[in-house]
C-alpha cells in the first residue's frame, strides 16, 4: 500500500462538511495539504484555479466543492451546471495537463430510485433533477478528459457543523414534540470522517474509476430520524409520513441506496454499517 505522508493535498470545498472533515484528518496526521477560503479558490475560475493549482503543485485534487441546494437547482440551473459539471472539467484538464491526481464526489441522485434494490456501479443512471443531471454530467467530464481518477458516488453526507439532516433534526427536536419525517425517501446514512478514511484508503491501494462510497446497509428519512433521537435521548416523537407530504420543488428518487460491494472487495475490508458510524458520530461530536 502505498505511503501518502510524503504526498501533497489540495482541497476545494474548504467551508464545507467534507473540506471541513479532510482538514481536520490531514493537521492530525500531519499531512502536506492546502484547503484555501472558496473565495480564493473559486473551481469556477479558471484563472484562480490554474493560479493556485500551478504556485501549490499538489500530488492530489480532492474536489469536495458542489451546488448541492437540490430545490434550488430547478430554478438555478445554470448555476448547478457551471459547478457540478463545468468545474469538475476544467480540473480535469488541469490535473492531465500537470500529471495530477483528481478525486471527486458524486451523488446517489445520478439515479431514479425505481430499481428497488441498491444501486451498483453497472446501473444506468436516470437522474429525476436538475442537480443529479448537473451531478451525472460532471462525473462524464471528467471521464472524458482524464485517466488518473477516483469519482466516489456518496449519499446523506453527515459530518460536524450545521450542514446535515442530522443537525437540522436536532433544531426541529428542541423546538417539537412531534417530527414528520418521511419514511418513503431511502439512502445510504455516509458520515464524513468515513469517507475521509476510504478515500485514503483507496489512493494508498491505488485504485482509479468510479465507485460507490456509502456505508453499509441503508434506512428510510424515518429511519434514521428515530435512530438518532432514541440516541441522543432527545424528548421528540418521530412520526412516519410521506415524501409527498413535503412540496419539493425537485423530485428526488424514493430508493437510491447504492451497494459499496465493488469498494469493499478491492479493499479487502469491511465498510461499516450507518448505525456503527452514527453511534460513533453521537460519541465525538454530541456535547462537544
Amino acid at each position: 500500500m502505498k505511503n501518502l505522508k510524503d504526498k501533497k493535498f489540495l482541497i476545494s470545498g474548504a467551508n464545507g462538511q467534507l473540506g471541513k472533515e479532510f482538514s481536520r484528518f490531514f493537521s492530525l496526521e500531519q499531512i502536506n495539504y492546502y484547503s484555501p477560503d472558496e473565495s480564493v479558490f473559486d473551481i469556477t475560475d479558471k484563472e484562480k484555479t490554474d493560479k493556485i493549482i500551478s504556485n501549490y503543485k499538489p500530488d492530489y485534487l480532492l474536489n469536495c466543492a458542489a451546488y448541492n441546494l437540490v430545490d434550488n437547482a430547478e430554478d438555478d440551473t445554470a448555476l448547478a451546471f457551471k459547478i457540478n459539471s463545468d468545474a469538475p472539467g476544467l480540473l480535469a484538464e488541469k490535473c492531465k495537463e500537470k500529471g495530477i491526481f483528481l478525486v471527486h464526489y458524486s451523488s446517489d441522485y445520478v439515479f431514479d430510485g425505481t430499481k428497488g434494490a441498491p444501486y451498483s456501479e453497472k446501473d444506468s443512471p436516470n437522474p429525476l433533477n436538475v442537480y443529479g443531471q448537473s451531478k451525472l454530467k460532471g462525473e462524464k467530464v471528467i471521464q472524458e478528459k482524464l485517466d488518473d481518477h477516483l469519482i466516489f458516488r456518496m449519499s446523506w453526507v453527515i459530518g460536524p457543523g450545521q450542514q446535515n439532516f442530522l443537525y437540522k433534526l436536532s433544531q426541529w427536536a428542541q423546538k417539537n414534540k412531534e417530527l414528520n419525517i418521511s419514511d418513503d425517501e431511502i439512502s445510504v446514512p455516509t458520515f464524513s470522517a468515513d469517507i475521509v478514511n476510504l478515500t485514503l484508503l483507496s489512493l494508498g491501494h491505488n485504485l482509479r474509476g468510479l465507485y460507490h462510497l456509502v456505508s453499509s446497509g441503508y434506512a428510510s428519512r424515518y429511519e434514521l430520524a428515530k435512530y438518532y433521537i432514541e440516541k441522543t435521548g432527545l424528548d421528540t416523537v418521530v412520526n412516519p409520513v410521506s415524501i409527498t407530504t413535503f412540496n419539493t420543488k425537485a423530485q428526488r428518487p424514493k430508493f437510491s441506496a447504492m451497494s459499496n460491494k465493488k469498494l469493499s472487495d478491492e479493499l479487502r475490508i469491511t465498510i461499516a454499517s450507518w448505525e456503527e458510524s452514527l453511534d460513533k458520530y453521537c460519541k465525538d461530536n454530541i456535547n462537544e
